[in-house]
């Protein structure tokens, strides 16, 4: 197991270093627009020839990695937030992004379950077939499409909720006052969608193959109630693949909140991605594609090893 884990780390890094090359490569490709301002672009100039721009590309690279590792800078923000430090600006954006998308976990875990397993005990009733409709719908709808229904019925229509989330002056200072918990509800709403249907149907999957199963049998013969053996046994063979489809969840939900930052103005993460992307803020995007980059390779890891720890009798990495 240890030998696995060293080996994926391993891995994990590699697979990091190889993106981040070409993505450096790449962006060292393009045009670079100095501004107007004679000070900004005497300041962009001067931070530019530290990083080696008129050096070969394997040199800035080299430099690059050095101030990464070393310093943690990532190079310095020059249409987004001007003249900042990219750490800071990033660092700005982390909590709202984090913060909704845990919402949306929280959300989404009991209503999945919940519905997953009441479609796997009521299996082939009418009531499986409706569950197992509503999922198909909902799993193939994108979530941005959710977004705007969100918005039109819940603000135009009905009036309970705003259609973008508060700024920190207007929600009281914080990200975690009530006004601002309430105007985050709209983009929790329309994530969770994607993630319950999901959810639903792994669940629904895998409890339906365990109620199926010889133990389960075994279990009613030896005089367990349907409701005692399925609670006793069949969940908590049915939750061994599920939670680390929860861990692979969270993933998915942080990487498919793009557009759902953009539409309902959250100030996170995935808006300052697209910003970066617009205006050409090449040491944001790259700091960016990192962060994207590593989340996702680690909750691979994350998910693979949970297996192991959840059920004892799997060890990754055993011939």
């Amino acid at each position: 197991m240890l030998k696995y884990v060293i080996k994926r780390v391993v891995l994990l890094f590699v697979t990091l270093f190889i993106i981040t090359t070409i993505c450096f490569v790449l962006i060292k490709l393009l045009p670079w627009e100095l501004p107007q301002e004679a000070a900004q672009k005497e300041s962009m100039m001067r931070r530019l020839e530290a990083q080696g721009y008129n050096k070969p590309i394997l040199v800035q690279y080299g430099r690059y990695l050095k101030n990464v590792i070393l310093h943690h800078d990532f190079g310095t923000s020059w249409k987004i937030e001007k003249t900042q430090p990219v750490w800071s600006v990033f660092k700005k954006r982390f909590a709202p992004t984090v913060l909704i998308n845990l919402y949306s976990l929280l959300v989404s875990i009991p209503i999945g379950i919940m519905f997953g397993i009441y479609a796997a005990i009521k299996k082939n009733k009418w009531q499986d077939q409706l569950i197992s409709t509503s999922v198909m719908i909902f799993v193939s709808v994108p979530s941005y499409v959710y977004a705007f229904l969100v918005q039109y019925f819940l603000y135009f229509k009905l009036g309970w909720l705003p259609p973008t989330v508060y700024s920190l002056a207007d929600a009281g200072g914080s990200w975690f006052t009530w006004k601002m918990f309430i105007s985050m509800l709209p983009p929790v709403i329309a994530l969770s969608f994607g993630s319950i249907a999901s959810l639903c149907r792994f669940t629904r999957a895998e409890l339906t193959e365990t109620l199926t199963s010889d133990y389960m049998l075994l279990a009613r013969t030896k005089g367990l109630t349907r409701a005692q053996a399925t609670s006793r046994h069949a969940m908590k063979n049915a939750m061994v693949p599920i939670l680390p489809m929860i861990l692979g969840g969270f993933i998915d939900i942080m990487s498919g909140s793009f557009i759902i930052e953009k539409i309902f103005s959250v100030p996170g993460v995935g808006q300052l991605y697209i910003q970066s992307i617009t205006l050409l803020d090449y040491d944001v995007f790259m700091m960016d594609t990192v962060f994207y980059v590593f989340i996702g390779l680690l909750g691979g890891i994350v998910t693979d090893l949970s297996y192991g720890f959840i059920d004892p009798r799997i060890r990754m990495g055993e011939k």
